[in-house]
């Protein structure tokens, strides 16, 4: 009897501390949620970002899936208003895609909101905002 009463309570000990240990990386509830890199003024790797963003909407549904495109260094160029790749940022953002923009990489390169595509939204520093994504359990993609 007491053997089995230990073996019980070892069982249980060992549940609770395995519970204590393990963390879901996602929630069941939890929608995935992806943020993607652009850092280069290429319009090829944007348009590769915009594609990989349109083609996760539609695998898993534009409703079932939260996505940001940070983008900063060079990449922040290619969201300028006559950028090659306006008309597709913006037809991002209305898909539900967030696009924002480096301020950091503004100041530097002297570009103002102005200059910018009006869909777009803005995070102080890009690099950071990738950070923190990646410290919230969005996976991280670099096209």
């Amino acid at each position: 009897m007491m053997r089995r009463l230990l073996l019980i309570v070892s069982f249980v000990s060992l549940g609770v501390f395995l519970s204590g240990c393990a963390t879901p990386a996602v929630s069941a509830a939890q929608k995935p949620r992806m943020v993607l890199q652009v850092s280069d003024s290429d319009p090829a790797k944007w348009n590769l970002a915009l594609n990989n963003a349109r083609n996760a909407q539609d695998d898993v549904g534009k409703e079932n899936i939260e996505i940001e495109i940070v983008a900063y260094g060079p990449g922040i160029n290619m969201l300028k208003m006559e950028a090659t790749t306006a008309t597709r940022v913006s037809d991002a953002i209305k898909s539900g895609i967030s696009v924002v923009a480096c301020e950091n990489t503004m100041t530097a390169q002297k570009i103002t909101k102005e200059d910018m595509n009006p869909s777009i939204s803005y995070v102080p520093a890009g690099v950071i905002q990738l950070m923190k994504r990646q410290q919230q359990g969005w996976a991280y993609i670099r096209p």
